[in-house]
């Protein structure tokens, strides 16, 4: 009897079955962990949705951003529904709450920041996320921490010396032509950015693309759009015009803000640094008042950065929103570097031509 009661103790202890729902439901657990460590602290997936690094980078390109090089940051934002960024998937609907926020810190990255770097970066002057969702921008690396930034007749100069430019830099050109030019000649030359204008067109190419444009013998003239020096272009940072008569291609000298420098805080400087004080150094206290800096209620006259700071200007030079509208991109901001693109779909394209086959795999310089 005592054997009997024993094996009968064993039965009822052996664990259960699980159903096939159960062990499905757990298999996708698992899934999705594992795919939120993955997009956390190694690689993720973007799009390119405009033209502004083109030709870099196309319209329809997809990315695999690295967050190795630069280390991964921790999230600030805990509150989310795994794979989601600011909406849940084809809603409206917030993916977060930031009823509970948390510091950022980021882990040891393979390498730093490097000037021309291809970076991705959670929009700086965009204030309705928490920063860590802002909109992901994409664009390169022209100015370093520390760094004194210029632009001079569209070309730009770090601690007054010119920096090589991308080989894929392009600008806006005017083309005068009494021929009417079709898509298709556009096409053919690659040129995918451009409008009818006054007596010809206006595109967007790069030099080299425009000395052949102008070698052809029913284009009278094709002139670099430039922006001379002393034109003030009020949506230019820091929107200062007064102070400032700066514009897309005539721009600075200015200061980006390096980590552990400390800066004299005038009435002709604070328009540059103060987002920079009272937005992303987290200084609760600090604010702007009739042109003086306040922190804990104390003028400050002077001022010591917390972190780095870069400025990011788009390829497409006169076609892209980047540092030169918006300012300075707080180092927290980054979010990894562009490596390759993994596929590249032409919105333009026909059924047969919709795919860049020799795109994919390309690696991003």
């Amino acid at each position: 009897m005592k054997a009997f009661f024993r094996n009968k103790k064993s039965t009822n202890n052996s664990s259960p079955t699980k159903s096939v729902l159960r062990e499905w439901g757990d298999a996708l657990m698992f899934a999705v962990i594992a795919a939120t460590l993955i997009r956390w602290a190694t690689f993720e997936a973007y799009a390119i949705p405009s033209s502004s690094m083109e030709k870099s980078l196309l319209t329809g390109d997809y990315l695999f951003v690295s967050k190795l090089h630069y280390g991964s940051r921790t999230p600030a934002t805990p509150l989310q529904v795994p794979l989601t960024h600011q909406t849940i998937w084809g809603t409206e609907l917030p993916s977060y709450s930031d009823i509970i926020t948390l510091p950022s810190f980021r882990l040891p990255g393979f390498s730093e920041i490097k000037r021309n770097d291809a970076v991705v970066f959670n929009l700086p002057s965009e204030d309705q996320h928490p920063f860590d969702l802002k909109t992901h921008y994409i664009k390169r690396c022209v100015g370093m921490a520390g760094d004194s930034f210029s632009i001079k007749d569209a070309q730009i100069y770090v601690n007054g010396q010119p920096i090589p430019n991308p080989k894929e830099e392009q600008f806006q050109y005017y083309v005068v032509t009494n021929k009417v030019l079709n898509e298709e000649f556009f096409n053919d030359r690659d040129i995918t950015d451009y409008f009818s204008a006054p007596s010809g067109y206006a595109v967007h190419t790069s030099p080299v693309k425009a000395k052949e444009l102008a070698s052809l013998d029913f284009i009278q003239e094709v002139r670099l759009l430039v922006s001379p020096a002393g034109e003030t272009e009020a949506e230019v940072f820091p929107q200062e015009p007064s102070i400032y008569r700066w514009n897309k291609d005539n721009y600075g000298p200015l200061y980006i803000p390096k980590k552990g420098t400390t800066v004299t805080i005038t009435p002709n400087n604070l328009p540059l640094y103060a987002r920079v004080i009272t937005k992303y150094e987290h200084n609760k206290t600090a604010q702007v008042s009739e042109g003086k800096l306040f922190i804990d209620g104390k003028e400050a006259k002077s001022y010591t950065f917390k972190q780095n700071y870069y400025f990011m200007m788009g390829d497409n030079r006169h076609n892209s929103e980047d540092s030169r509208y918006w300012g300075f991109v707080p180092e927290d901001h980054v979010v990894g570097k562009a490596v390759f693109v993994w596929m590249s779909v032409d919105p333009k394209g026909s059924f047969t031509d919709k795919i860049r086959w020799s795109r994919i795999f390309k690696t991003i310089e």
